[in-house]
């Protein structure tokens, strides 16, 4: 799983849009795997977010915020991701 969402990465920054999309989704079976709270999880779910967002689709800042308050729950406020969610919203 950490190899597709490493390439999924690669192809968004890439912008090849719908490969990275359709990598990144499937990643989404961490969900299942290790849980909805895992890091791992949030991790794909805030780089399916930065897809979207690259994408001009709507879902991208509710997904982004989904992540960001997983985030802030899970790990604290003092995490890597979270420093940098605000930022990103703010933005989008």
């Amino acid at each position: 799983m950490t190899s597709m969402a490493n390439l999924a990465s690669t192809y968004r920054n890439q912008g090849r849009w719908k490969e990275a999309e359709e990598l990144f989704v499937q990643v989404e079976t961490r969900k299942r795997v290790l849980g909805e709270e895992h890091p791992d999880t949030l991790t794909s779910m805030a780089n399916l977010a930065f897809t979207f967002k690259a994408q001009g689709r709507n879902k991208a800042i509710s997904l982004m915020e989904k992540s960001f308050q997983l985030w802030e729950e899970v790990l604290g406020p003092q995490y890597l991701y979270i420093t940098s969610s605000p930022a990103n919203l703010n933005k989008w």
